[in-house]
Protein backbone atom coordinates (compact mmCIF):
# COMPACT_ATOMS: atom_id res chain seq x y z
CA UNK A 1 0.00 0.00 0.00
CA UNK A 2 1.14 3.51 -0.67
CA UNK A 3 2.16 5.63 2.14
CA UNK A 4 -0.35 8.59 0.74
CA UNK A 5 -3.62 5.64 1.23
CA UNK A 6 -3.48 5.19 4.91
CA UNK A 7 -3.97 8.51 7.49
CA UNK A 8 -1.53 7.41 9.71
CA UNK A 9 0.93 7.84 7.38
CA UNK A 10 0.03 11.50 6.87
CA UNK A 11 2.26 12.07 10.34
CA UNK A 12 5.49 14.54 8.83
CA UNK A 13 7.41 11.55 10.61
CA UNK A 14 6.28 9.57 7.76
CA UNK A 15 7.00 11.21 4.65
CA UNK A 16 9.26 10.33 2.32
CA UNK A 17 10.59 14.36 1.61
CA UNK A 18 10.51 17.12 4.58
CA UNK A 19 8.51 19.66 4.43
CA UNK A 20 11.60 22.38 4.28
CA UNK A 21 14.04 20.18 2.00
CA UNK A 22 13.75 20.03 -1.76
CA UNK A 23 15.96 17.00 -3.11
CA UNK A 24 17.97 16.91 -6.61
CA UNK A 25 15.77 15.61 -9.39
CA UNK A 26 16.86 14.92 -12.32
CA UNK A 27 19.28 18.03 -12.03
CA UNK A 28 21.67 16.60 -9.82
CA UNK A 29 25.65 16.91 -10.52
CA UNK A 30 26.78 15.22 -13.49
CA UNK A 31 23.92 15.98 -15.27
CA UNK A 32 24.41 19.87 -15.87
CA UNK A 33 21.63 21.06 -13.55
CA UNK A 34 22.62 22.81 -10.72
CA UNK A 35 21.89 21.59 -6.96
CA UNK A 36 19.04 23.42 -4.94
CA UNK A 37 19.31 24.05 -1.70
CA UNK A 38 18.55 21.95 1.04
CA UNK A 39 18.43 23.69 4.81
CA UNK A 40 20.33 21.61 8.05
CA UNK A 41 19.02 18.21 8.74
CA UNK A 42 18.75 19.56 12.38
CA UNK A 43 16.79 22.71 11.45
CA UNK A 44 14.33 19.91 9.93
CA UNK A 45 14.65 17.29 12.69
CA UNK A 46 13.45 20.34 14.74
CA UNK A 47 10.65 20.87 12.72
CA UNK A 48 9.54 17.73 12.60
CA UNK A 49 9.65 17.03 16.20
CA UNK A 50 7.90 20.41 16.84
CA UNK A 51 4.84 18.99 15.36
CA UNK A 52 4.75 15.85 16.70
CA UNK A 53 4.80 17.04 20.12
CA UNK A 54 1.60 19.41 19.28
CA UNK A 55 -0.20 16.48 18.02
CA UNK A 56 0.47 14.64 20.85
CA UNK A 57 -0.81 17.76 22.94
CA UNK A 58 -3.60 17.87 20.82
CA UNK A 59 -7.00 17.00 22.85
CA UNK A 60 -8.15 13.95 22.16
CA UNK A 61 -10.90 13.10 19.14
CA UNK A 62 -14.43 13.25 20.18
CA UNK A 63 -17.24 11.38 18.83
CA UNK A 64 -17.67 14.18 16.70
CA UNK A 65 -14.53 14.11 15.09
CA UNK A 66 -14.52 10.14 14.62
CA UNK A 67 -17.96 9.71 14.09
CA UNK A 68 -18.23 7.03 16.77
CA UNK A 69 -20.64 6.39 19.76
CA UNK A 70 -19.91 7.70 22.97
CA UNK A 71 -20.96 7.18 26.43
CA UNK A 72 -20.94 11.20 26.52
CA UNK A 73 -23.31 11.99 23.71
CA UNK A 74 -25.34 9.41 24.46
CA UNK A 75 -25.91 11.01 28.30
CA UNK A 76 -26.37 13.96 26.42
CA UNK A 77 -28.54 13.11 23.60
CA UNK A 78 -30.32 11.22 26.66
CA UNK A 79 -30.74 14.31 28.67
CA UNK A 80 -32.19 16.19 25.49
CA UNK A 81 -35.14 13.39 24.94
CA UNK A 82 -35.96 13.50 28.73
CA UNK A 83 -36.28 17.62 28.36
CA UNK A 84 -38.56 17.08 25.33
CA UNK A 85 -40.14 15.04 27.38
CA UNK A 86 -40.64 17.47 30.56
CA UNK A 87 -41.80 20.09 28.21
CA UNK A 88 -44.93 18.13 26.77
CA UNK A 89 -45.71 16.47 30.14
CA UNK A 90 -46.50 20.25 31.58
CA UNK A 91 -48.81 20.51 28.54
CA UNK A 92 -50.51 17.17 29.35
CA UNK A 93 -51.43 17.71 32.74
CA UNK A 94 -52.67 21.59 31.80
CA UNK A 95 -54.81 20.02 28.76
CA UNK A 96 -55.55 17.04 31.11
CA UNK A 97 -56.90 19.66 34.20
CA UNK A 98 -58.85 21.97 32.23
CA UNK A 99 -61.71 19.72 32.19
CA UNK A 100 -61.75 20.43 36.37
CA UNK A 101 -64.09 22.52 37.55
CA UNK A 102 -63.75 23.16 41.43
CA UNK A 103 -67.61 23.76 41.59
CA UNK A 104 -68.67 20.38 40.10
CA UNK A 105 -67.62 17.69 41.83
CA UNK A 106 -68.01 14.84 39.55
CA UNK A 107 -65.87 16.89 37.16
CA UNK A 108 -62.77 14.60 36.35
CA UNK A 109 -59.25 15.42 34.71
CA UNK A 110 -59.59 14.77 30.39
CA UNK A 111 -58.16 11.53 29.09
CA UNK A 112 -57.82 12.92 25.76
CA UNK A 113 -54.09 13.72 26.36
CA UNK A 114 -53.79 10.50 27.87
CA UNK A 115 -55.03 8.62 24.89
CA UNK A 116 -53.11 10.36 22.11
CA UNK A 117 -49.95 10.18 24.15
CA UNK A 118 -49.79 6.34 24.74
CA UNK A 119 -51.47 5.70 20.71
CA UNK A 120 -48.80 7.80 19.35
CA UNK A 121 -45.83 7.13 21.93
CA UNK A 122 -46.83 3.14 21.41
CA UNK A 123 -47.17 3.60 17.15
CA UNK A 124 -43.58 5.73 17.12
CA UNK A 125 -41.87 3.29 19.11
CA UNK A 126 -42.86 0.33 16.69
CA UNK A 127 -41.47 2.51 14.15
CA UNK A 128 -38.31 2.81 15.86
CA UNK A 129 -37.88 -0.56 16.68
CA UNK A 130 -38.08 -2.08 13.78
CA UNK A 131 -37.13 0.59 11.33
CA UNK A 132 -33.63 0.79 13.19
CA UNK A 133 -31.81 -1.65 11.88
CA UNK A 134 -31.98 -0.36 7.97
CA UNK A 135 -31.65 3.93 9.41
CA UNK A 136 -31.94 5.56 12.55
CA UNK A 137 -34.03 8.70 12.14
CA UNK A 138 -33.48 11.09 15.13
CA UNK A 139 -37.00 13.01 14.03
CA UNK A 140 -38.88 9.63 15.35
CA UNK A 141 -37.37 9.15 18.68
CA UNK A 142 -37.48 13.19 19.21
CA UNK A 143 -41.18 12.71 18.32
CA UNK A 144 -41.69 9.65 20.60
CA UNK A 145 -40.21 11.38 23.58
CA UNK A 146 -43.28 14.47 23.04
CA UNK A 147 -46.18 12.21 23.00
CA UNK A 148 -44.71 9.99 25.46
CA UNK A 149 -44.50 13.24 27.41
CA UNK A 150 -47.73 14.14 26.39
CA UNK A 151 -48.66 10.32 28.08
CA UNK A 152 -46.92 11.03 31.32
CA UNK A 153 -48.37 14.56 31.95
CA UNK A 154 -51.68 13.64 31.32
CA UNK A 155 -51.72 10.03 33.14
CA UNK A 156 -49.73 12.09 36.17
CA UNK A 157 -52.71 14.42 36.51
CA UNK A 158 -55.25 11.79 36.64
CA UNK A 159 -53.45 10.06 39.37
CA UNK A 160 -52.58 13.41 42.01
CA UNK A 161 -56.04 14.50 41.23
CA UNK A 162 -57.50 11.15 42.94
CA UNK A 163 -54.10 10.63 45.30
CA UNK A 164 -52.51 13.92 45.93
CA UNK A 165 -48.84 13.51 46.28
CA UNK A 166 -48.55 10.33 44.69
CA UNK A 167 -46.73 12.10 41.43
CA UNK A 168 -43.98 13.42 43.92
CA UNK A 169 -43.56 10.35 45.84
CA UNK A 170 -43.54 8.29 42.08
CA UNK A 171 -40.83 10.19 40.92
CA UNK A 172 -38.83 10.01 43.65
CA UNK A 173 -38.87 6.28 43.68
CA UNK A 174 -38.16 6.39 39.90
CA UNK A 175 -35.07 8.28 40.77
CA UNK A 176 -33.92 6.36 43.33
CA UNK A 177 -34.31 3.12 41.81
CA UNK A 178 -32.32 4.57 38.13
CA UNK A 179 -29.65 5.93 40.59
CA UNK A 180 -29.24 2.67 42.52
CA UNK A 181 -29.32 0.75 39.20
CA UNK A 182 -26.74 2.99 37.39
CA UNK A 183 -24.63 2.96 40.51
CA UNK A 184 -23.93 -1.01 40.92
CA UNK A 185 -23.78 -1.47 37.18
CA UNK A 186 -20.84 1.56 37.32
CA UNK A 187 -19.28 -0.49 40.20
CA UNK A 188 -19.59 -3.59 38.52
CA UNK A 189 -21.63 -5.44 41.08
CA UNK A 190 -24.43 -5.75 38.42
CA UNK A 191 -24.22 -7.07 34.85
CA UNK A 192 -26.40 -8.41 32.07
CA UNK A 193 -26.40 -11.91 31.84
CA UNK A 194 -27.34 -14.73 29.28
CA UNK A 195 -29.38 -16.62 31.90
CA UNK A 196 -30.75 -13.90 33.70
CA UNK A 197 -31.59 -12.19 30.45
CA UNK A 198 -33.63 -15.78 29.23
CA UNK A 199 -35.58 -15.74 32.34
CA UNK A 200 -36.49 -11.78 32.01
CA UNK A 201 -37.65 -12.40 28.61
CA UNK A 202 -39.69 -15.10 29.90
CA UNK A 203 -41.10 -12.72 32.66
CA UNK A 204 -41.55 -10.50 30.45
CA UNK A 205 -43.71 -12.31 28.29
CA UNK A 206 -45.93 -13.43 30.97
CA UNK A 207 -46.57 -10.16 32.21
CA UNK A 208 -47.62 -8.60 28.27
CA UNK A 209 -50.19 -11.53 28.88
CA UNK A 210 -51.20 -11.08 31.82
CA UNK A 211 -51.75 -7.15 31.07
CA UNK A 212 -53.79 -8.10 28.04
CA UNK A 213 -55.63 -10.46 29.82
CA UNK A 214 -56.57 -7.95 32.37
CA UNK A 215 -57.64 -4.84 29.67
CA UNK A 216 -59.73 -7.20 27.79
CA UNK A 217 -61.40 -8.37 31.34
CA UNK A 218 -61.94 -4.78 32.62
CA UNK A 219 -63.58 -3.47 29.08
CA UNK A 220 -65.66 -6.19 29.17
CA UNK A 221 -67.03 -5.20 32.87
CA UNK A 222 -65.18 -8.33 34.45
CA UNK A 223 -64.61 -5.88 37.50
CA UNK A 224 -67.50 -3.23 37.45
CA UNK A 225 -69.40 -4.60 40.47
CA UNK A 226 -69.54 -3.11 44.02
CA UNK A 227 -67.29 -6.25 44.95
CA UNK A 228 -64.56 -5.65 42.31
CA UNK A 229 -61.62 -5.00 44.54
CA UNK A 230 -60.65 -1.46 43.15
CA UNK A 231 -60.10 0.08 39.62
CA UNK A 232 -57.17 -1.59 38.25
CA UNK A 233 -59.01 -4.84 37.63
CA UNK A 234 -56.86 -8.21 38.36
CA UNK A 235 -53.98 -5.93 40.20
CA UNK A 236 -56.60 -4.86 42.74
CA UNK A 237 -57.93 -8.25 43.35
CA UNK A 238 -56.81 -9.59 47.06
CA UNK A 239 -54.45 -12.66 47.29
CA UNK A 240 -54.04 -13.89 50.53
CA UNK A 241 -54.92 -10.37 52.05
CA UNK A 242 -52.18 -8.88 49.67
CA UNK A 243 -53.25 -6.87 46.47
CA UNK A 244 -51.93 -8.97 43.52
CA UNK A 245 -51.05 -5.16 41.90
CA UNK A 246 -48.69 -5.12 44.69
CA UNK A 247 -46.95 -8.57 44.47
CA UNK A 248 -46.85 -8.02 40.39
CA UNK A 249 -45.69 -4.65 41.05
CA UNK A 250 -42.38 -5.42 43.21
CA UNK A 251 -41.81 -7.98 40.50
CA UNK A 252 -42.10 -5.29 37.53
CA UNK A 253 -40.02 -3.14 38.92
CA UNK A 254 -37.21 -5.41 39.66
CA UNK A 255 -38.23 -6.56 35.99
CA UNK A 256 -37.52 -2.59 34.96
CA UNK A 257 -34.16 -2.42 37.13
CA UNK A 258 -32.61 -5.19 35.18
CA UNK A 259 -34.02 -4.17 31.44
CA UNK A 260 -32.11 -0.38 32.54
CA UNK A 261 -28.80 -2.96 33.59
CA UNK A 262 -29.51 -4.12 29.79
CA UNK A 263 -29.82 -1.00 28.26
CA UNK A 264 -26.21 0.40 30.08
CA UNK A 265 -24.66 -3.02 28.77
CA UNK A 266 -25.86 -2.42 24.96
CA UNK A 267 -24.69 1.17 25.10
CA UNK A 268 -20.91 0.01 26.83
CA UNK A 269 -21.18 -2.66 24.28
CA UNK A 270 -22.02 -0.49 21.63
CA UNK A 271 -18.64 2.07 22.37
CA UNK A 272 -16.17 -0.57 23.11
CA UNK A 273 -17.46 -1.72 19.46
CA UNK A 274 -16.76 1.30 17.84
CA UNK A 275 -19.91 1.57 16.55
CA UNK A 276 -21.65 4.61 14.71
CA UNK A 277 -22.52 7.82 16.38
CA UNK A 278 -25.97 7.59 15.39
CA UNK A 279 -26.20 4.40 17.55
CA UNK A 280 -26.34 6.85 20.47
CA UNK A 281 -29.58 7.73 19.89
CA UNK A 282 -30.61 4.12 20.05
CA UNK A 283 -29.55 3.95 23.70
CA UNK A 284 -31.19 7.28 24.94
CA UNK A 285 -34.51 5.58 23.48
CA UNK A 286 -33.57 2.14 25.18
CA UNK A 287 -33.07 4.16 28.75
CA UNK A 288 -36.57 6.52 28.16
CA UNK A 289 -38.53 3.79 27.46
CA UNK A 290 -37.48 1.81 30.31
CA UNK A 291 -37.82 4.71 32.89
CA UNK A 292 -41.40 6.05 31.74
CA UNK A 293 -42.32 2.35 32.45
CA UNK A 294 -40.49 1.77 35.96
CA UNK A 295 -42.24 5.48 36.49
CA UNK A 296 -45.82 4.41 35.84
CA UNK A 297 -45.72 0.93 37.26
CA UNK A 298 -44.36 2.65 40.94
CA UNK A 299 -47.05 5.19 40.33
CA UNK A 300 -49.27 2.01 40.34
CA UNK A 301 -48.17 0.38 43.19
CA UNK A 302 -48.56 3.49 44.99
CA UNK A 303 -52.16 4.43 43.92
CA UNK A 304 -52.92 0.37 45.28
CA UNK A 305 -51.41 0.63 48.45
CA UNK A 306 -53.20 4.49 48.94
CA UNK A 307 -56.39 2.75 47.35
CA UNK A 308 -58.02 2.78 50.58
CA UNK A 309 -57.65 6.44 51.02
Amino acid sequence: MAAGNNPAFNNPAFQEQGAGRAYPTSGQPGFGAQTKYAPPAAATDAAVDAQLEGAYAAPSAGAIETGRMTVEDTVIKTIGLFAILLATAAVGWIWSMATVDPAVPTSMPSMAPWLIGALGGFVLAMVVIFTSRKKIRPALIWAYAAFEGLFVGAISAFFEFIWEGIVLQASLATLAVVGVTLALFASGKVRASKKATKVFMVAMIGYLVFSLVNVIMMMFGAFSGPDSGGPFGLYSQPVFGIPLGLIIGILVVIMAAYSLVLDFDSIQQGVRNGAPRQYAWLGAFGIMVTVVWLYVEILRILAILRGSN
